[in-house]
């Protein structure tokens, strides 16, 4: 069984029910997710051995945010249990024409005052095929910037596959770095680079020409490869750089593909219209993590992109941040049956 392990911070996530906004809100639903540790859930949902490293209080609300996921089969092992307090994000739900909002809580979290030196890697990388992190980490502190490249030169050293959704918040980059000042270092350790159009554009200045993402209700990949080849000009270490590609009809309403480059073919995957979105949140961590599923066990780069493509199509139906389907269900819509007929 191939052994994959994530790094990141898991939060508590609060929202108003349904679509209520926060003026409204009278109580709030409890959700713990994060964009590492929801790949984790997707890779044990998938059957995989799936490892998510963090720090997280010795608290009741940590125990709660552990218990999540070894819930969902994820091993929690190698988890630092100390620190402050457990990060917090508030979400409202949008819907038609009004986009979701996100408020954070996190400073001075566990995770965001983790340091170089606290984790070893060694122990951690044991048997490991493949290690994740997200452009999240490094925005939280120096300290994160600093642990997480730790663990890059490390996976590197060790002959570990690193891969990366670059994953640009503009709400956390606040200790007085600027994203090209950090990112470059350590996207340079990466074998897979996932990214859309923003996060090339604000982590590295890259731009595809005429693409206006608040415009349009549909995308074209083939307007992505100019940026997809200069990311690996950039990252000569990368093998295949990816972005998703979001048309916006609506809040409720987005269409949603993929596309892959490895140097010399442009993949293109099947477009989904998701006409009823239920939660979009998680949608691109649920794409990486049926991207590392499909590299690790198809065959060709063309059924590993249709996988994380109808994955992450699946989770904009289920509520929360993590992506419950499994292989089947995925393989299914794959199979062009989104019929949504009950399984009897």
């Amino acid at each position: 069984m191939k052994k994959i392990v994530t790094f990141g911070e898991i939060m508590l996530r609060l929202s108003p029910p349904g679509f209520k906004r926060f003026s409204q809100a009278h109580q709030f639903d409890v959700v713990y997710g994060g964009g590492e540790s929801n790949v984790a859930v997707s890779l044990a949902n998938y059957g995989l051995d799936s490892h998510f490293v963090s720090r997280i209080p010795k608290n009741d609300i940590g125990e709660c945010a552990v218990m999540e996921l070894r819930k969902r089969n994820v091993n929690t092992s190698k988890i630092l249990r100390d620190g402050e307090r457990l990060g917090i994000y508030f979400l409202e739900t949008g819907a038609v024409s009004r986009g979701s909002k996100v408020i954070y809580d996190r400073a001075y979290s566990a995770m965001s005052s983790i340091q170089a030196g606290m984790i070893d890697w060694d122990d951690v990388f044991k048997d490991a095929d493949w290690f994740h992190w997200t452009g999240i980490t490094p925005a939280l502190s120096q300290g994160a910037a600093d642990a997480c490249l730790e663990a890059i030169k490390a996976a590197n050293r060790l002959g570990v596959t690193v891969s990366t959704d670059l994953n640009y918040r503009k709400k956390l980059w606040k200790y007085g770095k600027e994203p090209n000042e950090v990112m470059p270092a350590l996207v340079e350790g990466c074998d897979v680079i996932l990214g859309n159009e923003e996060d090339a554009e604000k982590h590295f200045g890259l731009h595809p020409q005429g693409v206006d993402v608040t415009h349009g209700d549909s995308v074209d990949g083939k307007a992505y490869l100019s940026v997809l080849q200069q990311l690996m000009e950039m990252f000569p270490r990368a093998k295949k750089v990816i972005t998703t590609l979001r048309g916006s009809i609506s809040a409720s309403h987005n269409s949603w593909t993929g596309v892959m480059y490895d140097g010399k073919t442009l993949y293109e995957a099947p477009s989904y219209e998701i006409t009823h979105i239920v939660d979009r949140v998680g949608g691109g961590d649920s794409f990486m993590g049926g991207l590392i599923y499909g590299m690790l066990n198809y065959d060709n780069d063309q059924d590993a992109l249709n996988f994380a493509v109808a994955a992450s199509c699946l989770k904009h139906t289920i509520k929360g941040d993590a992506n419950l389907v499994t292989v089947e269900e995925v393989e299914k819509l794959m199979s062009g049956d989104a019929s949504g007929r009950v399984s009897r």
